[in-house]
């Protein structure tokens, strides 16, 4: 698999940088328009409009050109950075996305919220909606959303750890088989090599990262970068000493945390305490 290609350096405006990377992705392959159309299993016109900024295209056209490029989540991520920028999300989440694309190892500390890389489509659609989006914008956001989960997949996947605040596995979703449904998916994704799950127990009391997530990750060149975003605020961290107060923060919580395996159980609990379909 290719190796994990940086998404910022060129254009900033994040319509023109993915129209410029489909460019760029294509003439190295050395593929005609009509080639890619043929290949893929859509018209050549659509990819010609996608390069031209024209149109963004839909998801799934762009998964299968991350497929055809061997670019996992990379153009998938920079798909949703053009389509957030038309719904005006802020600029500083915007960039750290396209920072997520490269890193080569993330940490995440969930206050509230499972982390969007963990999230089922029910979940997904539940958490997005609830944020104001509705319609075929929601629909497109909670696509583009799983498709980001090919970011933990594969041999190029980075290590990614979450550390869940108890208050994450005690909000469940309206429908209970959504529920059931994303406390299962946690569990297998628990068991994959490179993802570590744990539970931070409210018996842990109060600790240094309280109110706010936290995503931070470590980029090829082996800078940090951190991200934490509290109800009505994000904000991206790129300073060292910032972002290393923030990691020392993070390495307490860590040692607070149930251990992976026991996190594994308590979620398993979790899972018990739902109710169950009755007419399943």
């Amino acid at each position: 698999m290719p190796t994990r290609r940086a998404v910022t350096g060129r254009s900033r405006e994040p319509r023109a940088r993915f129209a410029e990377e489909l460019r760029l992705l294509r003439t190295q392959r050395g593929d005609s328009l009509r080639q890619l159309g043929e290949r893929l299993g859509w018209d050549w016109s659509l990819f010609g409009k996608m390069e031209n900024g024209e149109t963004l295209g839909g998801p799934e056209v762009v998964e299968a050109l991350d497929q055809h490029y061997g670019t996992p989540g990379l153009l998938l991520a920079l798909w949703e950075l053009a389509v957030s920028d038309q719904t005006q999300f802020r600029e500083r989440y915007r960039r750290y996305m396209a920072l997520e694309a490269e890193a080569t190892s993330l940490w995440h500390f969930a206050v509230s919220v499972l982390p969007g890389l963990l999230q089922t489509p029910g979940y997904a659609r539940e958490v997005l909606a609830a944020g104001g989006l509705k319609g075929e914008e929601l629909e497109q956001q909670v696509e583009a959303r799983m498709g980001r989960r090919e970011l933990l997949e594969g041999d190029d996947a980075p290590p990614f750890r979450t550390i869940l605040s108890e208050a994450v596995l005690r909000t469940p979703l309206r429908d209970a088989g959504e529920w059931r449904a994303q406390l299962e998916y946690l569990g297998e994704v628990a068991e994959r090599a490179g993802v570590v799950v744990q539970v931070l127990p409210f018996s842990a009391g109060l600790h240094g990262l309280v109110g706010s997530a936290v995503m931070s990750l470590r980029l090829p060149d082996g800078r940090p970068v951190a991200y934490t975003e509290s109800t009505y605020r994000g904000e991206l961290i790129e300073e060292n000493s910032q972002v290393e107060r923030l990691q020392r923060d993070y390495d307490v919580v860590r040692d607070m945390a149930l251990s992976p395996a026991e996190s594994r159980k308590f979620v398993l609990r979790m899972l018990e305490e739902v109710p169950c379909d009755p007419s399943t």
